[in-house]
């Protein structure tokens, strides 16, 4: 096995390169060895290994385990995972490595991309060389489905496809598929609303469980759960569940979910009998 480059030396920065300098040289190279614009031979290789070393050196984590232990670090694929998704720098794309199977099924055109050169053209223009482009359909998926992840069954031409749909897939999620292209637009949900990774939930309480406190029953992604209401909480008042909302789409681990927030709106009653008018007409003298 040919020993890796290292990847300082790939992206032509030194150990002590700032953030910025790493990204700025990044996107640098990545421009200049995109087969999509450089012919020679060696242009893909070379993009697959400045993606790789960027992946790496863009992360904390990654970066602090590569200074202290090299490319072993990542043995056995700990660094890239097959057929995974990344976001690396502008670009974002889908990176095949060892013959991983693809998440999205067999119908998938990897030839190592899932296709890098689809965000390129926002920064160039123009579809190069690649040839005529394939028939391009918008697939609408349930609320749900988009955030967990599931599959659909569609006919196009007479032909019936499975469509695997990533956990955390978005409205204008695009998929490449060998003979025709697939952007999703996730329905609306009538509690959830979604603005990213993060995800929101409005949550009607009575005002007295405002008032005295308690717990409330509220639908989440997981489940219901149990809420616990601190006495004298304010209309509006929001609950944040770190990590318990959508699946970021191309996070190198599927454990990294966005946020979901519970926005607690307070029931006013608005028909009160009379014992309940003497009540409040006694607190607020009181007040």
């Amino acid at each position: 096995m040919a020993a890796k480059r290292d990847y300082y030396d790939i992206l032509g920065v030194s150990k002590s390169a700032s953030d910025a300098e790493i990204k700025s040289s990044y996107r640098k190279q990545a421009m200049q060895w995109h087969p999509d614009k450089n012919t020679s031979p060696e242009a893909e290789s070379r993009f697959k290994e400045i993606n790789e070393a960027y992946q790496v050196l863009s992360d904390p984590k990654k970066k602090q385990a590569y200074d202290q232990f090299g490319h072993s670090a990542f043995t056995g694929g700990a660094g890239t995972p097959p057929g995974g998704g990344f976001q690396q720098g502008p670009f974002t794309y889908y990176y095949s490595t060892g013959g991983g199977a693809s998440p999205f099924g067999a119908d998938f055109d990897f030839g190592g991309f899932s296709d890098p050169f689809e965000i390129f053209e926002q920064f160039f223009g123009g579809r190069g060389h690649r040839g005529p482009a394939k028939p391009h359909y918008s697939l609408r998926i349930p609320f749900i489905t988009a955030i967990k992840g599931g599959s659909e069954t569609v006919t196009i031409d007479g032909k019936s496809h499975t469509i695997k749909i990533p956990a955390g897939a978005d409205t204008g999620t695009h998929l490449r598929f060998t003979d025709f292209d697939v952007t999703f637009e996730v329905a609306d949900d009538p509690r959830f609303k979604r603005d990213g990774a993060d995800v929101y939930l409005d949550h009607n309480i009575p005002f007295t469980l405002a008032i005295l406190g308690g717990t409330t029953a509220v639908p989440t992604l997981d489940g219901n759960l149990n809420l616990k209401i601190r006495p004298g909480t304010q209309p509006g008042t929001m609950v944040r569940l770190s990590g318990k909302g959508a699946v970021r789409l191309h996070a190198l681990s599927t454990s990294s979910r966005g946020d979901f927030y519970i926005r607690l709106i307070i029931d006013l009653p608005t028909r009160l009998s009379r014992y309940q008018k003497q009540l409040l007409e006694q607190f607020a003298l009181e007040d």
